[in-house]
Parts: structure tokens; sequence; C-alpha cells
């Protein structure tokens, strides 16, 4: 996910959903059976996909189960006091704001570890042609590179 809100879709799948919420996938089908505003749809092969305002809800229910520490019963209070514990509720600003910071979050994480995960093959590659210029085949393989000095290590 390269953008800074959530991709332009019309439905997520529960990892994505986990991801993005920063719980495991198992937490969100408990959710499902206690929050009747939380409803995925379900596919012919009983696969569960996520609306946008699903993953709003599920960033808002962390942020009140885990983040404010409220039990479950106290975070069915305050959705029915905010008027979101309904399935065609408003969305909760906050959430939506939330979502797109962790989807952000997660395109940088990708990138890092796709530039990691390069710089680990060039070190390879350095290991195995000693008199190649690591420095110059790092900036020539990231687009728009600014040089920044390399330290050079030992070779183990």
């Amino acid at each position: 996910m390269s953008s800074s809100e959530l991709p332009d879709k019309l439905f997520f799948k529960i990892g994505e959903v986990a991801q993005l919420v920063g719980v495991r996938p198992h937490v969100l089908r408990y959710w499902e059976s206690e929050f009747s505003a939380l409803r995925p749809l379900k596919t012919r092969g009983a696969h569960r996909v996520y609306r946008r305002r699903d993953v709003e809800l599920a960033v808002l229910l962390r942020r009140l189960l885990h983040d404010e520490g409220l039990t479950v019963s106290g975070a069915k209070k305050r959705l029915r006091e905010s008027g979101r514990d309904r399935v065609s509720s408003p969305s909760d600003p906050a959430a939506v704001r939330e979502v797109a910071s962790r989807a952000e979050l997660l395109s940088v994480r990708e990138e890092l570890a796709d530039l990691l995960h390069r710089l680990d093959l060039l070190l390879d590659d350095r290991a195995q042609h000693p008199a190649q210029d690591v420095h110059a085949t790092v900036t020539a393989s990231v687009p728009n590179s600014v040089p920044v000095p390399v330290k050079r290590r030992p070779m183990a």
C-alpha cells in the first residue's frame, strides 16, 4: 500500500484488516460475535470480506478495548451512546485517520523490507565479487536516491 489512505477498493480480506487494525484475525472474528455493527460480508466460499466502514469500526473497537481499556460491555455501551452500534452508523473521523496512518506505516514497512532485501543481495554479491563497487551498485539500483557515504564493514 503506497498511499497514505486505505487502498481504493471495495473489500478487504481478514488478513489485510488484521494488519491495518493491529490485531490478529481471531480477534476480529470474536468481535464479530460480540458487536452487531461489525458484519463483514461472506463470499460463496465463506471467506470474510470487510468494507471500508467495517475496517474503521474495527479500529474504533481496538481503540476502545485495547487503548482505553474498556470491557466488551463498556465498548458496547460507548458505541450505543455514540450511535455507532448499528450497521448503518456514520464513520468515526478519528478511526478514519488512524486507519490511514496504519496503512501508510505498513507501506513504509514494506518499502524498508524491500530495501533490506536488496541490500542483503548486494552484500552477498559483494562477498562473491569483492572487487565490485557496492556503493555505485546501490546508488544505481535505487531510483531517485541521494548518494550517501557507505561505511565498509570487514568481510566475515
